[in-house]
């Protein structure tokens, strides 16, 4: 909650706000997904390219073998076939033999990767490249790789070195401890398919030992193969050993890859299986050494996005600053005017929208500095109107005038009306006085009325009637003191008293169509002679000065008149005041207009 008080409160912290939500949440953003789908896409080409080096290193293994399987064709070779099938041999049969052996090595150029070949019969007897013609100790029937042999006679065994002991070797070489792999295949008749013998080639491990040390993965990653059970049949001479999950994650699926972060430091695997030998190629790096590229992404995606950060943190700075300093200036100076200070005026250096409100704020402090200069004036206008007003009330012929009547209604011992017309002329005063208020209620402006018209009449009995019919709901309604007072003596005085017999004044009221509160004064006296009453109504319509007023003090119905207007004017506004209608010898009607918002 503070933090939002604190955001709303400062027109700096909004812009930084704005800016964070426009710009440096959206640059983040983007920067996070260009790393994601940068990383996800060199991720995806680092695995598709080490799947190719691990698929290459398969297919030159597979070529390999697919060489070396070719050479098995000698088992077709007539002299093969006469060799197995003989009850015995001369020393010409066997010379023939090697001789078919190094025409095939020659053929297929595998001289230098075939360590023996050697074929046996089903009797034990055979001849190698090594020991020559010899006869097998042990039953070859009995063999384990023969025996899978006799019940697959299609199939070409390819023995890993693990699995191809020299014990199980026809001629008993050992190769002075070097690992080979065997290659073996069952030999048939040409008519009968009856096995009749067994080839067995004996191909250099380090052959494929070679290509995995030679195809690289990463920097200090390294190529392994696997049979179908997980148990190694190469590994990389620098490699002392491996966690066995390593070994048999590759036995579910033909190929793949993935990461394992089990051991500490992520590691890469990636694999291949041969469809010929069942092996599978599996490659292994370190995860940092393959997503290197990714990283070096990563890096500059960091770098821009910072570069981009505080390029437009310096760029927001030097704008809200632009855009902040004169705002504070201007702010400065609005305080300076609401401590009372209207002279703060500001300067305007620019053309943009700060400068205009700049602007905007010296023409306000000008129209204030007038307004308040006007307010005084009228305040001042609105304290002499109310003291001509009390001034005119108390009237020293007014109140000469009432004492004598009292005086004289207790000589001739009329108690009663004594009585009235002082407890008439008390509240009189008291309502005038009325505690300095400016306004009170209409019912109390209609009392003031009664109580004049009370003493009045005891003067003016022979020629004075009046009535007063205004709705009740218009008494708690505020009116300017002394508003309707000098109206109705203004009737007496000027209209009345100038009128031969008796004469009448009525006092109603009520709201207008537009929610105002209008109530008037009508007399059935005089009236005003033409020129007099448009001279009224021109004072009435643009105002009257105090010099005027005073001016106008003695003229015939003026001054309570246009002291009435004024004073409401200076109170409500120019829409209200008095107006004044009036037909010589007929009678005159004045209006006062006020609010009826002020309740």
């Amino acid at each position: 909650m503070r933090l939002v008080q604190r955001i709303t409160s400062s027109l700096r912290a909004k812009l930084l706000t704005i800016f964070v939500l426009l710009t440096m949440i959206p640059l983040i953003g983007e920067g996070l997904i260009s790393y994601m789908k940068s990383y996800q896409t060199v991720s995806e080409h680092s695995t598709a390219a080490n799947a190719l080096i691990a698929e290459g290193l398969r297919r030159d293994i597979d070529i390999l073998f697919q060489d070396t399987t070719s050479f098995l064709q000698i088992r077709k070779s007539p002299p093969v076939l006469r060799f197995l099938t003989a009850q015995s041999e001369t020393y010409e049969d066997a010379k023939e033999i090697l001789h078919t052996f190094e025409l095939y090595r020659e053929t297929y150029k595998l001289g230098g990767q075939i360590v023996n070949i050697s074929m046996v019969n089903t009797y034990g007897k055979g001849i190698s490249e090594k020991k020559g013609v010899f006869q097998m100790d042990a039953d070859p029937l009995k063999n384990p790789h023969f025996l899978t042999l006799l019940n697959n006679p299609e199939q070409t065994l390819i023995i890993p070195p693990q699995a191809a002991r020299p014990e199980d070797r026809m001629d008993g070489s050992d190769y002075e401890g070097r690992r080979v792999i065997s290659i073996a295949k069952a030999v048939t008749q040409r008519v009968t398919h009856e096995i009749i013998g067994f080839i067995l080639i004996d191909m250099d491990d380090r052959t494929v030992e070679n290509f995995c040390n030679t195809t690289l993965i990463g920097e200090t990653g390294f190529f392994y193969v696997v049979d179908e059970q997980g148990n190694p049949i190469f590994l990389p001479s620098r490699v002392e050993g491996l966690d066995p999950a390593a070994l048999t994650f590759a036995a579910d699926t033909d190929k793949g890859s993935r990461t394992d972060r089990s051991a500490g430091e992520p590691l890469f695997y990636v694999h291949t299986r041969s469809e010929m030998t069942g092996w599978s190629i599996v490659g292994r790096a370190p995860l940092k050494e393959i997503m290197r590229d990714a990283d070096e992404i990563k890096s500059l995606t960091l770098y821009s996005v910072l570069f981009n950060i505080l390029f437009t943190v310096s760029l927001y700075f030097f704008l809200t600053n632009r855009l902040i300093r004169p705002v504070q200036y201007l702010k400065n100076k609005m305080r300076q005017a609401a401590s009372g200070n209207l002279d703060a005026k500001a300067r305007n250096t620019g053309t943009d929208e700060i400068a205009d409100l700049g602007h905007s704020f010296n023409i306000m402090l000008g129209q204030i500095k007038q307004l308040l200069e006007r307010s005084l004036k009228e305040q001042e206008q609105i304290k002499k109107a109310e003291l001509r007003t009390l001034q005119a009330q108390i009237n020293p012929h007014f109140l000469y005038n009432t004492l004598e009547s009292i005086m004289w209604m207790a000589e001739t011992r009329k108690h009663d009306e004594v009585i009235a017309l002082v407890k008439a002329l008390s509240q009189f005063f008291r309502i005038t006085l009325s505690k300095g208020r400016d306004q009170i209620h209409i019912k109390s402006e209609l009392d003031h009325i009664e109580n004049y018209l009370v003493i009045q009449r005891m003067r003016y009995r022979d020629i004075l009637d009046y009535e007063v019919d205004l709705p009740e709901e218009l008494n708690p309604y505020p009116i300017v003191k002394m508003s309707l007072q000098p109206l109705v003596e203004n009737a007496l005085y000027h209209g009345i008293k100038n009128k031969r017999g008796r004469g009448l004044i009525r006092i109603t009221g009520g709201f207008t169509p537009d929610g105002d509160i209008r109530i008037e004064v009508r007399d059935n006296g005089a009236g005003i002679p033409g020129a007099r009453l448009a001279q009224l109504q021109e004072q009435l319509a643009h105002g009257q000065s105090a010099a005027a007023l005073e001016a106008n003090a003695s003229s015939s119905g003026g001054f309570g008149l246009l002291n009435v207007h004024q004073r409401i004017r200076l109170h409500y506004g120019s829409p209200y005041g008095v107006s004044i209608e009036s037909e010589y010898g007929v009678g005159s009607c004045i209006s006062v207009r006020i609010p009826a918002a002020w309740r």
